[in-house]
């Protein structure tokens, strides 16, 4: 990992002397972006800083690395010296977004490090740009996929990601890929979620296994997929050093991978259905939202399912209850069944269409959530929503 210093041109104690100005707005996203990772306490001082070098090319490039995550990008700037400096990261962000909306000129100055922008200037101290450690290099590009594709797809499986560090596999996201296809499973043992989207391999053959942390992925897929296609770069089994790297643009990225053998959670998947319900999503959550007032911490919501509607259901005994029914479709016999209602409601802010399908075999086994864009369409399968019934007093 700790290769040959880094990619970017060497530098003297403190950085090369450098001077270039830069569009207010151009400067500030490209900080805010790089720094937005920065660890808050740093094992090291030299990782909240943020390092920028300015080429004769005209480009500046502003990099970050706390050796988990790194983050790149280049801007256009008007160079008159080409140079190298480490400052605070998310100092300089935060001067950046608050400066007027004029040209900003960052000059070094022995030690400090001036951003002028009009009459405002600020005298920022530069960091030992020689104890920055180096950039990992991301393997060769696997292959690439639409931004919006990407985007929507890791928001819908990150939801089920552990957020605790008991198991830190489960706080991941699996990437397996075979070929054109590309499945996302992420678990937290309470719900699984499921995505199979295709994507442009640089091999037809293409096949690998990643496991990626959750909030990390959700990170990188908003900040990349609005800007078109992405590229997605793995390493093979021998090869990597346990990298995933994505680029856009002018920005990337690079995460290590998590460790660990995940779970074969696809067996959790009903072979089979004895009952489904078609309803319309808006409709449901509105009506879950509802009755939830009444939920107290960690207690279900219930759905009695019949001919022509779902029941929904909260609170017991002598405390505040509420009830709701609300118009579905259902194909099989009735059935009760509970739920958490907070994932509940995770999956059906996923499913992204007008109606949901809600597939159950018994009130104690997992039900299915999946989507679908009509009420008597087929199920949209490429995103499978998976949750574990709660207990309830009958």
């Amino acid at each position: 990992m700790h290769r040959n210093r880094c990619q970017l041109p060497c530098r003297s104690k403190g950085g090369l002397p450098m001077k270039f100005r830069v569009e207010r707005d151009v400067l500030a996203e490209a900080v805010t972006w790089v720094a937005r990772g920065l660890p808050n306490h740093p094992p090291v001082p030299v990782l909240a800083g943020v390092l920028i070098v300015a080429s004769d090319e005209g480009t500046v490039t502003l990099s970050a690395f706390d050796y988990e995550v790194s983050a790149r990008i280049t801007i256009a700037a008007e160079v008159a010296e080409s140079g190298t400096v480490l400052v605070l990261g998310r100092l300089l962000a935060d001067i950046s977004r608050n400066l007027p909306a004029r040209p900003i000129d960052v000059v070094t100055e022995g030690t400090k490090v001036q951003v002028t922008c009009g009459s405002t200037r600020f005298s920022l101290l530069a960091m030992p740009a020689d104890d920055y450690p180096s950039l990992p290099i991301a393997p060769a590009v696997s292959g690439t996929i639409a931004g919006d594709v990407f985007t929507e797809a890791v928001a819908q499986v990150s939801i089920a990601a552990d957020r605790g560090d008991t198991l830190p596999i489960l706080t991941g996201v699996r990437v397996e890929i075979e070929g054109d296809k590309i499945t996302l499973l992420a678990t937290d043992r309470y719900r699984l979620a499921m995505r199979e989207l295709t994507w442009n391999p640089e091999a037809t053959d293409a096949s690998h296994v990643a496991l990626v942390p959750a909030r990390t992925l959700s990170d990188t897929a908003k900040a990349l997929g609005a800007l078109g296609s992405v590229e997605i770069h793995l390493g093979g089994s021998s090869s990597g050093d346990g990298l995933i790297g994505f680029e856009a643009g002018q920005r990337r990225a690079t995460t290590r991978l998590l460790d660990g053998e995940y779970p074969k959670v696809t067996s959790i998947f009903p072979s089979s259905a004895d009952s489904e319900s078609v309803i319309e999503t808006t409709v449901l959550v509105e009506a879950v939202k509802r009755v939830a007032l009444v939920a107290e911490r960690n207690t279900p919501v219930r759905l009695r399912f019949s001919d022509g509607q779902v029941a929904i259901e909260a609170g017991t005994g002598d405390g505040a209850q509420a009830t709701e029914a609300i118009e579905a479709v259902l194909t099989g016999p009735e059935i009760e069944i509970a739920f958490n209602p907070q994932f509940l409601l995770d999956g059906l802010g996923a499913v992204g269409t007008a109606y949901s399908r809600l597939s159950f075999t018994q009130s104690s086994r997992p039900a299915v959530l999946s989507g679908q864009d009509e009420v008597d369409g087929p199920a949209d399968t490429s995103y499978r929503y998976v949750l574990m019934p709660v207990r309830f007093a009958s």
